[in-house]
């Protein structure tokens, strides 16, 4: 790393990195049925086409950490934003299944490079200056998110815009913040080494499952909830996203404040605490039939896993098993295949039993998190 002390400028790039992630994540969302009419496919062909993203993002992330050293933080984050913007105007456009393939496979080979490296770049800059940056930093993923949504429905629902126009303003933001702040990049990498791959080993294996567990469960929350309120608890259609909104909210507002939380109540706590909160938020969600206990439940499912990948993440500068590039890119891939394996995994319980069983293993897993976690914070000084 550079002897360089990162100062705000550093803090405020890295923050704007996650925000271009949520943003473009979010940008991407409304193209998903205009690319389905576009390609004239049905919805097991959709799924497959989507399921590209996820395997690009798998093929990119166990080799980022060595990219990062190879080129360096700030090359790569320059770089992979550019080609993120135009494939998100490629996929705007785009008319056969055959163009469409390569494509999504490579846009999410920029997602999922874009996310391991400022990952990176965000343990770095908070083992620099020394205070809790890291739940800060995941936050403004959210907020992308909720902007890159919102704007496109003013766009597009209020002035009238075609997709393809709020498509390029949305990859002209893109390619704006990172022209104005991928300067700013701490310089860390560039000298070339570093193991080519990313396989976990030690305790780093152990925050991995962590990893895998929590997006696991936000994936199955985010694509299953919905399902659950219609079918198990009876709910109307149009309160079909209203779990997820209320999960959605909590960990954007716990997120903001987390930083300020874990330093002061320490991030052991918080984790395995939060755990144990979204363990007990299953159960309401899964036992009660109250509306207002349920959005309690979902509240306290997003409240008490806001934090846990954070935290970990900012942990991971602090194992000495790996080189913290490395020990990131090997925890994300692991954290993504459970957002890949998340939804399948409650559908195939769902159809072996019913739907409230496969969100007692949500539960279930919540719990196991929580007793990983003390297990990892007894082997990593903290």
């Amino acid at each position: 790393m550079s002897a360089e002390k990162p100062g705000l400028p550093e803090q405020r790039a890295a923050r704007i990195y996650f925000f271009i992630g949520g943003f473009g994540a979010a940008s991407w969302a409304p193209l998903v049925p205009l690319l389905k009419a576009r390609l004239a496919v049905d919805d097991g062909t959709l799924g497959l086409l989507l399921l590209c993203i996820g395997i690009g993002s798998l093929f990119t992330m166990p080799f980022s950490g060595a990219a990062a050293v190879r080129f360096g933080c700030r090359r790569v984050l320059t770089i992979a934003p550019i080609f993120y913007a135009a494939l998100l105007f490629g996929l705007c456009i785009v008319s056969s299944i055959w163009f469409a393939v390569p494509l999504l496979l490579a846009f999410g080979a920029c997602m999922g490079c874009v996310d391991v490296v400022v990952n990176i770049v965000a343990v770095l800059v908070e083992q620099a200056a020394g205070k809790r940056l890291m739940s800060g930093m995941h936050a403004r993923w959210s907020i992308g998110g909720f902007v890159g949504a919102g704007l496109f429905g003013v766009w597009v629902g209020t002035l009238g815009m075609t997709a393809m126009q709020s498509t390029i303003i949305a990859s002209g933001i893109i390619l704006a913040l990172m022209a104005l702040f991928s300067r700013h990049l701490l310089p860390y990498g560039g000298k070339g080494g570093g193991s080519l791959i990313a396989i976990p080993h030690g305790i780093v294996i152990f925050v991995g499952i962590i990893a895998l567990i929590s997006f696991l469960v936000e994936g199955a929350v985010m694509d299953w909830s919905g399902v659950f309120l219609t079918t198990v608890r009876g709910w109307d259609m149009s309160l079909a996203g209203s779990g997820f909104t209320v999960f959605s909210a909590a960990m954007l507002i716990m997120r903001l404040l987390g930083d300020k939380i874990v330093q002061k109540m320490g991030q052991q706590r918080i984790v395995v605490g939060g755990a144990f909160l979204a363990f007990a938020g299953f159960l309401l969600v899964m036992l009660s039939t109250n509306p207002v206990l349920i959005f309690a439940g979902f509240f306290f499912v997003g409240l008490g896993g806001a934090n846990v990948v954070p935290v970990f993440f900012s942990l991971l500068g602090k194992q000495d098993v790996m080189p913290v590039s490395a020990a990131v890119s090997a925890v994300s891939t692991l954290g993504y295949l459970g957002i890949l394996a998340g939804p399948a995994a409650i559908g195939f319980i769902s159809h072996l039993t019913n739907l409230q069983v496969a969100f007692g293993f949500l539960a279930t897993l919540m719990f196991i998190e929580g007793l990983i976690a003390i297990y990892v914070y007894r082997q990593i000084e903290v």
